[in-house]
C-alpha cells in the first residue's frame, strides 16, 4: 500500500471515529494545559498548579481530603489554582511525595472537569487547597469532597456541594442550593432559588432564600432569618429559630426550642421537650411539644399541647376561613387572649381544679364548678364571644384558665 494509501486510510478511520462520537452523544476530551511548581513556604514545602479551561458552561469538581473554593467573576473562562503541601527534608523529597497526586483538568462537552488522583496514602501526607475563578453566568457547579471545607460566591447558577465532613459557606448564589455534609456546619446567605440542605449533625444557617427551603440536621441547631417561599425544617435535637417566612412552615426537633417570627401561612411546630414561641401567623397552627410552654402570637386558629407547661394563645380574626382551635396541657395555666373582633364559641375545662379556678373578661363566657369541699373539685366554662363562631377547646387537668381582651 502506498504511503497516500496509508495517509488516506488513517484520515477515513479518524472520521469514521469522529462520527461515531457525535453519534453517540460523546465528545473528545480537549485537556488544559497546567503549570507547575514546587517551593518552600513556612517550613513546608508546596507544590502549586495552575491552569485554565475554556469554553464551558458548568463545572465538576471532584477532589480527596481537601478545602474547595469558587468564586464567580466577570472572566470569560475558568481558571484554578490548586496548592498541596507536606513536610519534607528537601526539595527532591518533596517532589517524589507530591508525585503521588496528580489533578485532571479537561473540557467534555459544555463540562469542565477538575478531579483529583491520588493513591490511598495522600491524605496522610499532605494538606492542600483549591481556588477556583469561574465566570459568574456559569449555569451549573457541582463540588465534592471527601472531607474538606467547600466555599462558593457569586454564582448565578445552579450549586451542589458535597463534603465527607467539612464546613459548607454559600453566598450570593442565583440557582438553586443542595449541600450536604457528614457533619460540618452549612451557611448560606443570599439564594435565589430553593435551597436543599443536610449535614450530619452541624449548625445551619440561612440569611435569605426566595425559593423553598428545606433542611435537615442530625443534631445542630437551624437557623432562617428569611424566606419568600416556605420552609420544612428538622434537627435531631438542636433548636430552631426563624425570624421571618412568608409561606408555610414545619419545624420539627427531638427535644430544642423553637422560635419563630412572622409566618406568611401555616405552621406545624413539634419539639421533643422545648418551648414554642411563635410573633404571627395567617394560617392555622399546630404546636405540640412534650413538657415545654408554648405561647403563640397574632393567630387565628391553633391546635397546640404540651405534656406539662403552660400556655398563651392570642387570637386574632382570619383573613379565610377560621377553623376549631384546641389547647391542652397537662400541667400548666392556659390563657387566651381575644381581639375584639373575634368570634368563638368556648368550652374551657379543668379537671382537677383544687386551688385553681377559671377568669373570664367576657360576661358571655358562664364558669361553673363541680365538687365538695373533700372531694375532687372541677371547673367548666362555656359560652359564645361576639356571637359565637368556630369553637374553641381548653382544657389543663392541673392549672388556672384566664380569657382576656387585648386592646382594640
Amino acid at each position: 500500500m502506498k504511503a497516500s494509501d496509508k495517509a488516506l486510510q488513517r484520515l477515513a478511520s479518524f472520521a469514521a471515529a469522529l462520527f461515531l462520537f457525535c453519534a453517540l452523544g460523546e465528545v473528545p476530551l480537549l485537556h488544559s494545559q497546567q503549570q507547575t511548581r514546587v517551593y518552600e513556604d513556612g517550613g513546608k514545602w508546596t507544590q502549586e498548579i495552575t491552569g485554565t479551561l475554556n469554553g464551558a458552561r458548568n463545572l465538576r469538581i471532584k477532589v480527596d481530603i481537601c478545602s474547595v473554593r469558587v468564586e464567580g467573576g466577570q472572566q470569560a473562562g475558568i481558571s484554578f489554582t490548586f496548592r498541596s503541601r507536606t513536610n519534607a527534608s528537601s526539595e527532591d523529597a518533596a517532589r517524589r511525595k507530591f508525585q503521588s497526586y496528580k489533578l485532571n483538568t479537561y473540557v467534555r462537552g459544555d463540562t469542565a472537569w477538575i478531579v483529583s488522583d491520588s493513591d490511598a496514602h495522600w491524605q496522610r501526607k499532605f494538606s492542600g487547597d483549591l481556588v477556583i475563578t469561574v465566570p459568574r453566568d456559569t449555569d451549573g457547579i457541582k463540588v465534592e469532597s471527601e472531607g474538606g471545607n467547600i466555599i462558593a460566591t457569586n454564582i448565578a447558577g445552579r450549586l451542589d456541594a458535597e463534603s465527607g465532613g467539612g464546613s459548607i459557606h454559600l453566598d450570593n448564589i442565583g440557582g438553586a442550593i443542595n449541600a450536604e455534609t457528614g457533619g460540618g456546619s452549612i451557611e448560606v446567605g443570599d439564594a435565589g432559588g430553593d435551597v436543599t440542605l443536610h449535614t450530619g449533625g452541624g449548625s445551619i444557617k440561612i440569611a435569605a432564600a426566595k425559593g423553598k427551603i428545606a433542611a435537615e440536621s442530625g443534631g445542630g441547631n437551624v437557623v432562617v432569618l428569611s424566606g419568600s417561599q416556605g420552609a420544612v425544617l428538622e434537627t435531631g435535637g438542636g433548636n430552631i429559630r426563624v425570624a421571618k417566612c412568608n409561606g408555610a412552615i414545619k419545624a420539627t426537633t427531638g427535644g430544642g426550642s423553637i422560635e419563630l417570627g412572622d409566618i406568611g401561612g401555616q405552621a406545624e411546630i413539634e419539639t421533643g421537650g422545648g418551648s414554642i414561641r411563635l410573633s404571627s401567623a395567617n394560617g392555622s397552627v399546630h404546636a405540640e411539644t412534650g413538657g415545654g410552654s408554648i405561647e403563640l402570637n397574632g393567630v387565628p386558629s391553633a391546635r397546640a399541647e404540651t405534656g406539662s407547661g403552660p400556655i398563651t394563645a392570642r387570637f386574632v380574626s382570619a383573613n379565610g376561613a377560621h377553623s376549631d382551635s384546641v389547647l391542652e396541657t397537662s400541667a400548666g395555666d392556659i390563657t387566651v387572649f381575644l381581639a375584639p373582633t373575634v368570634n368563638l364559641t368556648v368550652r374551657a375545662a379543668i379537671e382537677v381544679a383544687n386551688g385553681h379556678s377559671i377568669r373570664s373578661d367576657f360576661p358571655e363566657i358562664r364558669v361553673t364548678s363541680e365538687g365538695g369541699q373533700w372531694g375532687p373539685k372541677t371547673y367548666t366554662a362555656e359560652g359564645s364571644v361576639n356571637g359565637g363562631g368556630p369553637v374553641l377547646k381548653v382544657r389543663t387537668t392541673t392549672g388556672d384558665i384566664s380569657f382576656r381582651k387585648t386592646a382594640p
